[in-house]
């Protein structure tokens, strides 16, 4: 029997196929299942359909520019403060016997789901916790979609930061879900306390100023039971974002650039910084933004590609499914290498920043800006 697609997504008055359109459909090892790359009425971005199975999309999360009101407001009992990590949000679910991971688009990545089947057992938590989906960041610098660094992650690892019902989208508690994760011994993101709120914001504060002298991301802080969270980013985050954007800066929006700029504006101010701490921020802010795009135009002018370069280590069918998946979107590839190393094939290449390309080139032969 077909399923109440209103009912599972609460649509109210909306029709079913208003949106069923904007589900786009895929296949993974040989299973159609479709997903839903935007959020559309009231159904979060990321949100898969596999057979009559519903994995929920994760919800975003608000971020705060000025964290202690902003934990005043929100929170009004205990509050969980973790690390954000800086890689890529992986919903992993087991349907009907298969492991899946999905991206946050909704995507079911052949390479993440073949890293996380053979990185991570989770065959006895599935088997207890049929209907919920671990919720992770997969990080590291051998990935095909971010490329932060961390010195305790030689390739690629999973780290869960929470576990949901997979069709639901609810949340476990914080408590719960870390014994989970040392009951079936899942990596997990860093846990700094549970705190009252005005003690969560101080050691929030705290955390980011280790983390960002380390270059690492930032916090989460998050309601107890697991339903309201926060996010508060570092300065050193802020210009790794800007020095990626301008290193392809007519691939970015100016949007872009003016919200992390108001980031690091807010956060001088919440740190009560004196004048000399603040001009430092200055200095580094700007070489984040031109130093890369200086980069850029002369490796255009030398004739080199431009864009995101990655390095992916897997089965080699597995890395013919992700490669094709790119291709299949339209987007360019350059492969700098494709070798087997220890039995796994190896690859490095770059994401063709097209835009930045093009428009790079323009002005380099003479092309002129309208004002």
């Amino acid at each position: 029997m077909a399923r109440d697609w209103a009912a599972v997504f609460d649509l109210g008055d909306t029709a079913v196929a208003d949106l069923l359109e904007h589900f786009h459909q895929r296949w993974f090892r040989g299973r159609r299942y479709r997903h839903l790359s935007d959020a559309r009425h009231g159904v979060e971005r990321g949100t898969a359909i596999v057979g009559d199975v519903v994995v929920r999309g994760y919800p975003s999360m608000s971020r705060a520019l000025v964290l202690e009101p902003a934990v005043d407001q929100r929170f009004d009992g205990p509050v969980a403060v973790e690390e954000k990590l800086n890689g890529y949000n992986v919903r992993v679910a087991r349907i009907d016997g298969d492991v899946m991971a999905f991206t946050r688009s909704g995507f079911v990545c052949p390479y993440t789901t073949a890293h996380v089947e053979r990185a991570v057992d989770t065959a006895d938590f599935f088997d207890d916790f049929p209907e919920r989906m671990l919720c992770g960041e997969l990080v590291g610098p051998e990935n095909p979609y971010t490329d932060h660094d961390y010195p305790e992650v030689e390739n690629a690892a999973f780290y869960v930061f929470d576990v949901r019902h997979r069709e639901t989208g609810d949340p476990m508690p914080v408590e719960r879900r870390r014994d989970i994760c040392v009951a079936y011994d899942f990596a997990a993101v860093r846990h700094y306390g549970t705190f009252s709120p005005a003690a969560a914001a101080a050691t929030a504060m705290d955390a980011v100023r280790d983390l960002d002298a380390r270059g690492r991301e930032g916090v989460v802080l998050k309601s107890a039971d697991g339903e309201r969270a926060l996010k508060y980013t570092t300065s050193a985050i802020h210009r790794a974002d800007l020095e990626h954007a301008f290193s392809l800066p007519f691939d970015y929006g100016q949007s872009f650039l003016f919200t992390r700029v108001m980031r690091e504006a807010f956060q001088a101010v919440e740190f009560d910084e004196r004048p000399e701490a603040t001009r430092e921020r200055a200095q580094k802010l700007g070489e984040a933004i031109l130093r890369p795009a200086v980069e850029t135009i002369r490796a255009v002018e030398d004739g080199a590609p431009v864009g995101e370069t990655h390095t992916v280590r897997a089965d080699p069918a597995v890395l013919d499914a992700l490669l094709s998946y790119f291709e299949d979107r339209g987007l360019e590839l350059v492969v700098e290498r494709d070798d087997i190393e220890g039995g796994e094939r190896v690859v490095r290449f770059t994401k063709v920043a097209r835009s930045t390309l093009d428009t790079t080139r323009y002005y380099l032969g003479g092309g002129t800006v309208d004002e």
